[in-house]
């Protein structure tokens, strides 16, 4: 019963630990492929963008996006 409650635990940290902070996010997938064989890029890195924006691939092209916004739960 120990080692269960011990792996559970283990388990449990290393989710934790992988969980995404406040400010790490990733690009949204691209799930549309551009006709154009050499897309021009708005960006080649986040350091180009604006604050609060990343280099992301796009359907045609890097261009800078903004942080997806997702409204936090609040129980009061």
């Amino acid at each position: 019963m120990k080692t269960v409650a011990a792996l559970l635990l283990v388990g449990m940290l290393i989710v934790w630990t992988e969980l995404p902070t406040g400010s790490a996010w990733s690009c949204p997938p691209v799930r549309v492929t551009c006709a154009r064989p050499n897309p021009p890029n708005q960006c080649y890195s986040s350091q180009q963008c604006p604050p609060n924006h990343k280099c992301c691939p796009s359907s045609c092209g890097r261009r800078c996006i903004s942080h997806p916004f997702f409204p936090s739960l609040s129980y009061s």
